[in-house]
């Protein structure tokens, strides 16, 4: 798996932006530069723990954008998978970020589960040069803390020490 301090992979990919008619679109790597971006990585569309994480990820986007980071979830479905899934389940609806088919991305970032191929439950933030400043895996049962990734984000953000818990508007550690 890539981790910090790698080069996020350059990419074009197919996407799905909820469940509308003008939903499908193509997304690269160039959209994305001198931007702070979220990618996070789900098994499977029409599953049970992810769209829990979808849901949350779209409910929170203006704190990314309070930070000035976009947010991009996908799996290694397909861009039509993700669209029938958004119009098939009701929470998806309306999410505010795409959803890309990671197909290629996902084993270029090293993701993919070795027995099945699915992309494991991966989170990365990724600095506006394409860095990779934080880079986590879940276990396939296990949703993530989107309150983490966001204080991870202000942490990789502030450019200082940041102690064990720290919180945004906190301390910072003086060496």
């Amino acid at each position: 798996m890539l981790t910090v301090g790698d080069k996020f992979p350059e990419f074009t990919v197919k996407a799905s932006l909820g469940s509308g008619p003008e939903a499908l679109l193509t997304l690269s790597s160039e959209q994305f530069q001198g931007k702070w971006v979220v990618y996070f990585f789900y098994p499977k569309d029409f599953t049970f723990v992810c769209p829990t994480e979808l849901v949350e990820f779209s409910r929170r986007l203006e704190d990314f954008k309070d930070r000035d980071a976009e947010v991009v979830g996908g799996s290694t479905d397909n861009e039509f998978s993700h669209l029938a899934w958004c119009k098939d389940h009701d929470d998806l609806h309306d999410l505010g970020y795409p959803l890309i088919a990671a197909q290629k991305l996902a084993p270029a970032l090293g993701i993919c589960d070795p027995v099945e191929g699915y992309a494991n439950r991966a989170t990365f933030l990724v600095d506006p040069n394409g860095v990779i400043q934080w880079a986590a895996a879940y276990n396939g049962n296990v949703g993530r803390n989107v309150d983490e990734v966001i204080r991870v984000l202000d942490a990789v953000q502030s450019d200082e020490l940041c102690p064990c818990n720290w919180k945004k508007g906190e301390a910072t550690i003086q060496a």
